[in-house]
């Protein structure tokens, strides 16, 4: 028997997972803020290196208490947003189902751990260039890969578990690599080395990646950013490689230039992941003795910008 998605947040990852997941015959329940009249008329409409596709009827709500319970819940709100999630969670998710939590920064799973109970938490990392460039309308640029792994509240790996091997099973067919992970923690860190120097020098320097990666300052900017995340890691004893630094910068040098999604948040004067993205890998780090110079500088200006937007 095929398992039931809910997307709650259906933006430019959310949208595109979902559509995705309903393309390859699953069913799958949106819930959508502002979109959701357009969405509800139109369907949604996917632009990708995948194929271009249109969605022309989904299951749409407004209001996560019409919505079924389902199997498996699709946190892919921004974390600017989870306050909302003790109303969201706890009526579309079945009694033995699971919130996999595919969103930025380092924490954020012990927040819905409270909410639904950490042995129902799933963490996910995207590698994933997306935007949504109008009403219902996703434009997938590049890349796209999910990282898995379980959550347990004190960080502990847990190994492959047989409920993520069905996640990764149901996302076969859709063109989206699913990676398994142990260690939900180690993934985090390993996400932030992109996240943080990317995302962060694109609001303060106004730039997108192309930009960054094609000046030598910047560039060099962007790894001692990268090498700062290592030495986050290494204060709770998970190594990053020096390869893994490398392979990140590759990535952005061959990427499709791209506005990151800090940086449209920024220009669109939305509220930034600011605290989830920085605060909380900075914190993370002094509780056990290390400071990270750059990253806290750069948290600072990313502080200053947005209380000036």
């Amino acid at each position: 028997m095929s398992r039931s998605y809910a997307i709650i947040g259906t933006g430019a990852l959310g949208g595109l997972y979902g559509a995705l997941l309903q393309k390859v015959g699953l069913d799958v329940h949106f819930l959508l803020h502002s979109d959701y009249q357009h969405v509800q008329t139109h369907g949604l409409i996917v632009e990708s290196p995948l194929g271009n596709f249109t969605l022309p009827q989904i299951q749409a709500y407004n209001d996560a208490a019409q919505m079924p319970a389902c199997d498996v819940v699709i946190v892919a709100l921004k974390t600017t947003q989870n306050h909302l999630l003790p109303q969201l969670l706890p009526p579309v998710v079945k009694d033995d189902g699971v919130v996999l939590v595919l969103q930025n920064g380092l924490g954020i799973e012990d927040d819905v751990a409270e909410i639904v109970g950490g042995e129902r938490v799933i963490g996910g990392l995207c590698f994933l260039c997306s935007n949504k460039v109008g009403a219902g309308h996703i434009r997938h640029l590049d890349y796209g890969e999910i990282k898995l792994a379980e959550y347990t509240p004190n960080y502990q790996p847990m190994g492959i578990t047989q409920r993520l091997q069905q996640i990764a099973r149901d996302f076969e067919g859709t063109g989206i690599p699913i990676l398994l992970e142990s260690d939900l923690l180690l993934a985090r860190w390993q996400k932030l080395v992109w996240n943080i120097p990317f995302n962060g020098l694109s609001v303060v320097l106004n730039a997108r990646t192309d930009e960054l990666m094609a000046h030598s300052s910047t560039r060099i900017l962007a790894e001692e950013l990268m090498r700062e995340v290592v030495t986050g890691a290494k204060s709770s004893d998970r190594l990053i490689p020096d390869s893994f630094l490398q392979k990140m910068l590759d990535y952005t040098l061959k990427m499709t230039p791209y506005r990151t999604s800090m940086k449209i948040d920024y220009d669109d004067r939305r509220p930034l992941e600011i605290a989830a993205m920085f605060g909380n890998p900075l914190h993370f780090a002094q509780e056990r003795g290390v400071t990270l110079p750059k990253i806290t500088m750069l948290y600072q200006q990313l502080q200053f910008l947005a209380k000036m937007s």
